[in-house]
C-alpha cells in the first residue's frame, strides 16, 4: 500500500464535505481495496462511510423497497421486507461472493463502481430501479454507463436505491469458479412497464437485452427466450470463456431465469 490519510464522518453531511473536498469514498471496500493493492486507484484520501448510520437500513414506501447505500449484501438478504416484497433482489445478494464479502461488501459500493460481471447492477437495471443522491435521482437506464463508469459525479455520493416490486422475476448466473462473479448472469422482470432483460459479465458492463425482452413481451417462457438469437459480436472473450461460449450462457440463463420467475 501507501500513504494516504483516512477519516470516518458519522454523519452524512460531514462525508459530502470530505468527498467534496476531493476525497475518496470507501464503502464496503471490495472493490476498492484491491484496487489500490493492485496499484490501479491511488486515493490521497479516504473517507470510510461505515459509520454513517444514516445511508444504511431498509425501508417499504407503498409498492417500493429503498435500500440505504450502505446496507451489507447480509443484511439485504435477510431483511423481512425484501424477502416478502422482491424476494428474487434478497436471493440475488444472498448468492453474492462468499460470507466475508456478504458481511462486508455494501449495495451503494456495488452499484457505484458497477464492476462489469456484478450482481446489483443486473438488478438495479433489470427492475428498472432508481439511484438516489445527494443531489438527484437517477433511473436506472441513465446510470449505468460502460465498464466502471457510472452518471455518478465525483462530488455527490449515493444515499438510497428505490427498487420497485415487480409482478414476478429471477435472476441466474454461472459462476466465474474463482472470483464467484458472474460469468454471466441474467435477471427477468415482468413490472407494470413491461419485460425487462439485464445482463452482467457479458461486455463493458451490464445492459438491457432488446431482443430477449421483446420475446418475452409476446410470450413470457423459456421457449420464447430460447428462440432469440444472441449476438455474440459485442461480447466480451477472455481466459474464462469466448464470446460465443458468453453467447450462449446468456441464453440459457434466460430461459432458466424465465422457468424460476413462473415456477
Amino acid at each position: 500500500m501507501y500513504t494516504f490519510t483516512f477519516e470516518r464522518p458519522t454523519a452524512q453531511a460531514d462525508a459530502l464535505k470530505l468527498v467534496q473536498a476531493g476525497g475518496k469514498a470507501l464503502a464496503g471496500g471490495q472493490t476498492l481495496l484491491a484496487s489500490m493493492k493492485l496499484r490501479l486507484a491511488a486515493p490521497e484520501q479516504l473517507i470510510d462511510l461505515g459509520g454513517v448510520k444514516e445511508l444504511a437500513g431498509v425501508r417499504k414506501e407503498g409498492n417500493n423497497v429503498i435500500i440505504g447505500a450502505m446496507t451489507r449484501h447480509a443484511d439485504v438478504a435477510a431483511n423481512a421486507d425484501v424477502k416478502a416484497t422482491i424476494p428474487v433482489l434478497a436471493a440475488l445478494a444472498d448468492g453474492i461472493g462468499d460470507k466475508q464479502v456478504r458481511a462486508m461488501g455494501t449495495m451503494g459500493g456495488s452499484v457505484a463502481n458497477n464492476d462489469p460481471s456484478a450482481d446489483y447492477p443486473a438488478a438495479v437495471l433489470g427492475l428498472g430501479a432508481t439511484v438516489h443522491t445527494t443531489q438527484r435521482q437517477i433511473p436506472a437506464d441513465d446510470f449505468f454507463q460502460g465498464m466502471f463508469a457510472t452518471a455518478l459525479e465525483e462530488t455527490e455520493l449515493i444515499t438510497a436505491i428505490s427498487f420497485p416490486a415487480p409482478k414476478r422475476a429471477a435472476y441466474m448466473k454461472f459462476r466465474q469458479p474463482a472470483s464467484l462473479f458472474a460469468l454471466i448472469g441474467v435477471f427477468v422482470a415482468q413490472t407494470d412497464a413491461g419485460v425487462r432483460v439485464a445482463v452482467t459479465g457479458g461486455g463493458n458492463g451490464v445492459f438491457r437485452h432488446q431482443g430477449l425482452e421483446e420475446a418475452l413481451g409476446r410470450s413470457f417462457t423459456p421457449e420464447a427466450a430460447a428462440a432469440v438469437k444472441i449476438d455474440s459480436s459485442e461480447l466480451s472473450s477472455d481466459l474464462h470463456g469466448s464470446a460465443a461460449y458468453r453467447a450462449n450462457l446468456i441464453s440459457v440463463m434466460a430461459q432458466r431465469a424465465v422457468a424460476k420467475a413462473l415456477a
